[in-house]
This record gives C-alpha cells, sequence and structure tokens, in this order.
C-alpha cells in the first residue's frame, strides 16, 4: 500500500497534527504499523552503527528522534480500539499486539543500543548535563535495565516470548469482558420493574433493547461492581439482577470465562519477575516507583483497612437501621447498600444526590463547571472546533488557548457509552507534546454516559466527579512542557499519575465553580446553598464503604501480583484466591464487595495498572496534601493555577515527581489531610 492510498503513512497535515479519521479506514491500521515498525528499526539500527563513540546527540538525542511514526499510527490506532472497537478493530488488535510486543522489546533489549547508554551512563559525571538532559540519561538507563536490556541473548529470548504471550492475553482478557458485559446487560420485561429512573431513563433503556433487536428494557453493566442505577430502583429483585449480573462479568463457564486466563497472566508475570531477578512482580513494578518496594504499599494498605472496615461496618448497621424500618425488613445486601445510603443521607443530611440531576446538564457542567474552573485556575479558554475530523459523531473538540492567545493544544471528549466502547472513563493522548519534535498535545477524555433518546443529558453526581477528574489528566497532557517525548504529557511514575486527576475534583463543589455551572436544566436557577452546605457536610459519609471496596480492589491486585513464580503454580481457583486475600487484610464482606472482582478486573489484568491499583491511593496522600494548599493560598487563583501548572502539571515526566511535588508544596506530602476526608484518622 502506497503512502498516497495509506493516510496513517504520512504525517498529518490538520492542526496540531490531529489524525485524518475521516479518510483513515480499517484496513489502513496494519500496513501502517508495518511500516513503521520497518522505519522505527532501521533508525535505531542507524544509531548503533555510528563508528564514533557514544555522545548525548548521536545516540540519546538520536533515539528520542526514532519512532515517531510508530507513536503516530498507534496512538491514532489505539484511541479508537479502546472507545470504538468493532468485530473488525477487535481482529486488528489481536493481531497487533504480539507484534507491537515484540517490536519495543527488540528496541528495548537491543544490546548495541544498551551498550552505548550504558557507557554515557559510566561516564555521566563528566557529561556536564542538567536537567532534563540529565534525566533523560538517568531515566533511559534504569528503564532499560529494569526491562532486561543487561540479560544474556537465552534470557531475553525467554523474556520476549513472555512479553508476546502476556500481550495476547490481556488483549484477550479485554475482549472477553467487553463481550460478557454486553451480553449481561439486563433485560426487563415491565418498565415497572424499573421504578426510581426517571421518564428519559426508561425511554432510553427501552431504546437499548430496540437497538439489541430484543423486547422489553436494557440496562447495560458499568466496568466496576456497582451501578448508578442501584440508588434509585425501587424494586429489591431488579437490584439483585443488576448485582448478580456484574459480579458475574467474566466468569460463567462460558467461551469469554477470563479464569484460565488471569491465571496464566499471573504465572507469567511472577516468571518474568524472577527472570529479571525480583521475587515477584509487584517487587518488579514498585522498584521503579515512588513507593520504591512493595513493602511500603502493603504497609499503607494495612495501615488504612481497619479503619476503613470499622467505618463500613458502622454504615451497614445504620443502614440495616432503615431497612428493618420497612415494611419488608430483612439483612441488608450488596445490591441494597446503594439505595439505603441515599435514604440514611436524605435523612441524615437532608441530601439527594440523585435529586441533583437536573442541575447536572452535562454541556453546562462541561463549559460552565470543568472549562471555567481551567480558565480561572489556569487561563486558558476552549473553542469548540467542528472542521477536525473525529472516528465517531459523539466526539466533541475543542482547541485550548492561553489567555495570550497562545496555543496550548487540543481537548476532545467522548462522552456517550456504547457497546464498542470499554467500560470506566479514562485520558489518553492522540499526539504527544515535543519540543524536539515540535509538536503540541491532543488529548482525548473518554466516559460512558447513557445517550439519552431525546433531550438533554443529564449527569448523576458521580458522572460529574468524573468528568472533572478525568479533565485533570488531560490538563496534564496539555500542560506538560517538554523537550523529549520520554516524558511527554502523562509519561510519569504510575504511582504519581491520578495526582494531578484528583487535585482536579476539588474544584467541582467549589463554591464560584459549583455556583457557574449547577443550574436547573429548565429554570435556570442555582443550587440552594443550604443544600451545598449539607454535601460538604456529608463529605465523611460513606467513606467506609467507599474506601473499604477500593482497598479490596487495590489489594486484590497486590496479593495476584506478590505470588513468587512457585506460588504462583500452586494457584488453581480464582474464586478461593480471591475470598483468601480479602479475609487476609480483613475486607471480606457479602454487603461490600470488591470495586472489581478478578475476572473483570480490567485495570490489572488488561491495562497498565498490574500491581499499581493502589496508586489511586497513594496518589490521594499528595491530592489531599495539595487542597489543604490551595485551600490555605486563595482557593482558585491565577497564583496558585499557575504555580501548580509551572511546578508540577507542566513538567511531564521530566522531572522526579516527588522532587517536583516538594518544589509545590515546600515539604513531602503529609498523610493526615488524606485520613480526614475520607474519616479514617483515630
Amino acid at each position: 500500500m502506497t503512502a498516497g492510498a495509506n493516510p496513517l503513512l504520512v504525517p498529518s497535515s490538520l492542526p496540531y497534527g490531529v489524525p485524518p479519521y475521516d479518510q483513515i479506514r480499517p484496513e489502513h491500521y496494519l500496513p501502517a504499523f508495518e511500516a513503521a515498525f520497518a522505519e522505527h528499526r532501521a533508525e535505531v539500527s542507524a544509531l548503533t552503527r555510528v563508528r564514533s563513540a557514544p555522545t548525548f546527540e548521536n545516540t540519546l538525542v538520536a533515539l528520542e528522534r526514532s519512532g515517531s511514526a510508530l507513536r503516530r499510527v498507534a496512538h491514532a490506532f489505539f484511541t479508537v480500539s479502546s472507545a470504538d472497537a468493532t468485530d473488525e478493530i477487535q481482529t486488528i488488535e489481536e493481531t497487533l499486539a504480539p507484534q507491537l510486543s515484540a517490536h519495543l522489546d527488540a528496541i528495548t533489549l537491543d544490546t548495541h543500543l544498551y551498550q552505548r547508554i550504558s557507557a554515557l551512563w559510566d561516564q555521566r559525571e563528566g557529561l556536564g548535563l542538567e536537567g532534563e538532559d540529565a534525566y533523560l540519561l538517568e531515566r533511559r538507563y534504569r528503564t532499560m535495565t529494569h526491562a532486561g536490556a543487561a540479560l544474556d541473548d537465552e534470557a531475553k529470548a525467554t523474556l520476549t516470548a513472555l512479553n508476546a504471550r502476556l500481550s495476547v492475553l490481556t488483549t484477550q482478557f479485554e475482549k472477553n469482558l467487553l463481550a460478557d458485559t454486553n451480553d449481561l446487560a439486563v433485560r426487563f420485561a415491565d418498565a415497572t420493574e424499573l421504578a426510581g429512573l426517571t421518564d428519559a431513563e426508561i425511554t432510553a433503556a427501552k431504546a437499548a433493547a430496540e437497538e439489541r433487536g430484543v423486547s422489553g428494557y436494557l440496562l447495560s453493566l458499568m466496568n466496576f461492581t456497582g451501578h448508578p442505577a442501584l440508588a434509585v430502583l425501587t424494586d429489591p429483585n431488579t437490584r439483585r439482577r443488576i448485582m448478580a449480573a456484574s459480579r458475574s462479568r467474566g466468569h460463567r463457564g462460558n467461551e469469554w470465562d477470563n479464569a484460565a486466563i488471569v491465571l496464566e497472566i499471573v504465572r507469567l508475570r511472577a516468571r518474568r519477575a524472577e527472570l529479571l531477578g525480583y521475587a515477584s512482580h509487584a517487587a518488579y513494578v514498585t522498584a521503579d516507583e515512588t513507593a520504591g518496594s512493595p513493602e511500603a504499599v502493603t504497609a499503607m494498605l494495612r495501615r488504612l483497612a481497619p479503619a476503613a472496615a470499622r467505618n463500613a461496618r458502622a454504615e451497614q448497621a445504620r443502614l440495616q437501621q432503615m431497612l428493618d424500618a420497612t415494611e419488608s425488613p430483612r439483612p441488608l445486601e450488596a445490591s441494597d447498600w446503594a439505595y439505603y445510603t441515599e435514604k440514611v443521607r436524605a435523612a441524615e443530611y437532608d441530601v439527594d444526590t440523585a435529586a441533583l440531576r437536573p442541575w447536572f446538564e452535562a454541556t453546562r457542567v462541561l463549559h460552565d463547571g470543568v472549562f471555567y474552573a481551567a480558565t480561572r485556575a489556569y487561563g486558558v479558554t476552549f473553542h469548540r472546533r467542528t472542521d477536525l475530523p473525529t472516528y465517531h459523531p459523539d466526539v466533541e473538540v475543542y482547541e485550548v488557548r492561553d489567555d495570550d492567545g497562545t496555543a496550548v493544544g487540543v481537548y476532545a471528549l467522548d462522552l456517550y457509552t456504547r457497546d464498542t466502547k470499554r467500560g470506566g472513563a479514562w485520558m489518553n493522548p492522540i499526539v504527544e507534546q515535543s519540543d524536539l519534535e515540535e509538536t503540541l498535545p491532543v488529548v482525548m477524555n473518554n466516559l460512558n454516559v447513557p445517550k439519552p433518546t431525546s433531550g438533554p443529558t443529564l449527569l448523576t453526581f458521580d458522572e460529574v466527579s468524573t468528568l472533572f477528574h478525568e479533565f485533570g489528566h488531560a490538563l496534564h497532557g496539555l500542560f506538560a512542557r517538554t523537550r523529549y517525548p520520554m516524558f511527554s504529557g502523562t509519561n510519569v511514575f504510575r504511582d504519581f499519575v491520578e495526582f494531578p486527576s484528583q487535585v482536579n475534583e476539588m474544584w467541582m463543589l467549589w463554591p464560584e465553580v459549583l455556583d457557574n455551572y449547577a443550574r436547573h436544566v429548565d429554570t435556570g436557577e442555582p443550587i440552594d446553598p443550604e443544600v451545598v452546605t449539607r454535601l460538604n457536610a456529608a463529605e465523611t459519609f460513606n467513606q467506609g464503604f467507599q474506601t473499604s471496596e477500593y482497598l479490596a480492589a487495590a489489594w486484590l491486585d497486590f496479593a495476584w501480583h506478590s505470588l513468587t513464580s512457585a506460588e504462583a503454580e500452586r494457584v488453581e481457583d480464582i474464586d478461593a484466591f480471591e475470598a483468601a486475600a480479602l479475609a487476609d487484610i480483613g475486607l471480606a464482606s457479602d454487603a461490600v464487595p470488591t470495586r472489581y472482582s478478578t475476572a473483570y478486573f480490567s485495570h490489572v489484568f488488561a491495562g497498565g495498572y498490574s500491581a499499581g491499583y493502589y496508586s489511586y491511593i497513594w496518589s490521594e496522600v499528595m491530592d489531599a496534601d495539595t487542597v489543604q494548599w490551595f485551600t490555605e493560598n486563595g482557593g482558585l487563583s491565577r497564583a496558585g493555577g499557575d504555580r501548580f501548572r509551572r511546578r508540577l502539571l507542566g513538567v511531564g515526566g521530566a522531572q522526579d515527581p516527588r522532587e517536583a511535588y516538594r518544589d509545590f508544596r515546600g515539604r513531602d506530602p503529609e498523610i493526615g489531610p488524606l485520613l480526614a476526608r475520607r474519616g479514617l484518622a483515630d
């Protein structure tokens, strides 16, 4: 296929290098990857054949320049494969996964390349490197060593085979989960079973059923264990059916069962860690994160779990009291928790978050809330671009500029759920910023909000929080200004990457932000200030549940990945292992299930969070400490925003995040604000 026939084989001529999605067809992807692989191999081969001694320019800078075509093609493809994974796209991804793994291993484990970088590392004191240049040498040497570049040829061959097989398995895990989640969408014969949903939501459920070619009403499942509708559905049997379907995903003994895949992934990861000189996959992962060791992670999780479980038990007792006072008292079930939580919240705090949806119209939340807070804090403005092509009609595109008119980048939002989109919410780059390549960032946010058949899109309280959260990732990608692609945007340590997004959540209920966007969709009236006061008063309410379900998932991830190779071989039953792991940390509770069970834990068995799901709470220590700093230093202001942008968001991955945090805060983070936020203080 010629370059003229394949739009991916040449750099995009569109503003900001946006991919020409109106011209790209599925059949373009694999040939484009093949060409990009070949070009990247040739570039690396050329720099390793240089006869002169290695220098920073002819080795490290040359390496950073290499692979630009591959980055371009990969970002264009994986944006689509995660958000619009048709059968054709999934087939391409299955074919591509082992090829991409083998290619990246060939570069990372290249003996001649590693020798040149090692030579520079050995003479680093005399090179006179500073700042980002010095950090580039350090990170390239450490990441290649960590990945196995110092192994002998036989060990490298084994490692490459392990990585290739893992790439196939993780891709299959995600494919199975998407198929099983779609298959388990819960069908109801009569609208009365959906009592508690709004008329618009019931209409959307009917439309979803019609789209699948079935009668009645259909509710799709979320990626996590619960479901937003559980908070309002009045029929206990309806709630039970949704919870049962959600918890059975990926483990029903059918063609999409992930149990065997999980066991093989865990065993291969443990074998790979052993090959690389580590006791476990968790030890391997944390060695190159801010945590530094699995012991540091387990110490934090064990410190937090008892208080979280204690608070969850107290909350459960209160919910049971509410249930006992009904006409049909019975033991509280997991499917009841969200429903009776809202009952107790309404009774004790006079707050009904479900009733707030008319104040959270999606477009207004985005423009007058999310964008408004960013403008106030950082001076950036957002301008809709309808001329830039997208992979799906639902995607909205905005050009981002500083208040002096300087271009910052492009932000895109894909808000709505569909059967071809994986669950959850995320940010990904489409084009990465790099001064070396003279590129500005194009970043993407994806959510999974049900699309109404007509009328405005009204978000839940949690969906508003999620939008602010994911936009924090987008700001990180937009604001980072680095020379080298390796450090672009959110290319930071995994247990730091959630920090900027968690910080951005604070603006959701910040008084001047909330007042600007939270207006009733019909009347334009703001939320009653008393309601906001009660929302703030209820901040620690249900934190026992939320912290427990999260910590259970984090511990489950770490338990699987703390196994030695020999231990992993002995595990045969994923259910028994999960039960034992949760009992070990005191978080085994029928009423408070783990946020992600093993068979549908895509963060760790299909995504990049293996032995890293702890990073949310790890980052939240810095987040809560940062919120305290903003509160004490003028709140939503350009002075505070500019400091945060310049010293943290703006450095991307070009500085050790611990040093960047100290530069911003003036000290290391303290855990006290997190304990207070989650109601975990003694």
